[in-house]
């Protein structure tokens, strides 16, 4: 008999889920039963199957991992059975075999499932990702999305030029004066900076002046790949004074040239790419860069994110603006 036959009666399977374990046997033995309908190419609809009650699996899972102990060990839950307490030991992500990946995932996919209060929204992009028609991924980001582009309150209008110093989130732990971030301003993670909607405040051809660390620079690359650019060159200010660092004293930034569409520059001018000028406030960049970035490209509307202070010529959004 294979998996998929296996199924049997799948909502008969999916009422009688009684625990974690249960739910992943049942998530495991459909995962298996798409695979292999795939595999034998039995046909969309046996496909379909399978992922849904995958999905359903999966989602049911994710309500006893919410309740249920972290990866860390083992909890002992009380448990009412009858007049007495009887004591339960509830399996933890790692007992149950799963990824914090798989974990997470199916915890989002109980949230949305119906299983608690949900809105119509994520009701219906539920069904979408139970009928195949989207992944778990793309209906988070579209959720992220959604939620960012309603609190950030971004412009409306189309821009050609876009200037960007990201509050980038960094796992270090130093002092307050050579500290990170979050002792300046809200920090936001690469998953955050994603999903913010920058796309849709660009012109066709447009070009991005990207603000990176030297600690954060791979970070940088699927953040400007999600807003839809390409990488192309950057300049790099040379800060002049130490600054802390954990393998060497990294005195410079990168700001990294991206463009999408054909966004070459308006003037031919060559600017030295790399700009040596005393740093003064932290993370407050110098405006010789802005100059370069104007002198560069003199047509088109121009934006700033996570601007700190109005600019002539330039249209600002940012908490500190």
């Amino acid at each position: 008999m294979n998996a998929l036959e296996k199924l049997g009666n799948a909502t008969r399977m999916l009422a009688e889920v009684r625990d974690a374990t249960d739910a992943k046997r049942l998530m495991d033995l459909a995962s298996a039963a798409e695979h292999y309908a795939t595999k034998a190419r039995l046909g969309q609809e046996a496909i379909d199957y399978a992922h849904a009650i995958k999905i359903d699996a999966q989602a049911k899972l994710g309500g006893f991992l919410r309740d249920g102990p972290d990866a860390q060990g083992r909890r002992t839950d009380l448990v009412p059975k009858g007049n007495q307490v009887k004591k339960q030991d509830v399996p933890t992500r790692e007992d149950l075999g799963l990824t914090k990946k798989e974990s997470s995932e199916s915890q989002f996919l109980y949230g949305i499932s119906g299983h608690a209060p949900i809105t119509e929204q994520a009701a219906k992009l539920y069904r979408a990702i139970r009928d195949h028609e989207k992944t778990i991924t793309e209906v988070r980001r579209e959720l992220k999305r959604a939620k960012v582009k309603e609190k950030a309150k971004l412009p409306t209008d189309k821009y050609r030029v876009l200037y960007v110093d990201p509050p980038w989130k960094y796992g270090d732990q130093l002092t307050e004066n050579y500290g990170p971030t979050r002792f300046h301003y809200p920090p936001m993670t690469i998953s955050e900076l994603c999903v913010l909607p920058i796309l849709e405040l660009c012109e066709a051809d447009a070009v991005l002046f990207l603000w990176v660390t030297s600690p954060m620079l791979e970070d940088a690359f699927p953040v400007m790949k999600a807003w839809g650019f390409t990488y192309k060159t950057s300049f790099v200010w040379d800060k002049v004074k130490h600054n802390m660092g954990h393998y060497n004293s990294v005195r410079h930034e990168f700001l990294l040239v991206c463009t999408r569409g054909s966004c070459v520059p308006d003037n031919a001018k060559l600017f030295d790419s790399v700009q040596s000028i005393e740093r003064t406030k932290h993370s407050e960049k110098p405006e010789e860069f802005r100059r370069i970035i104007e002198a560069l490209y003199q047509h088109g509307k121009r934006l700033e994110l996570f601007a700190r202070r109005e600019a002539e010529g330039w249209e600002r959004w940012g908490n500190q603006a």
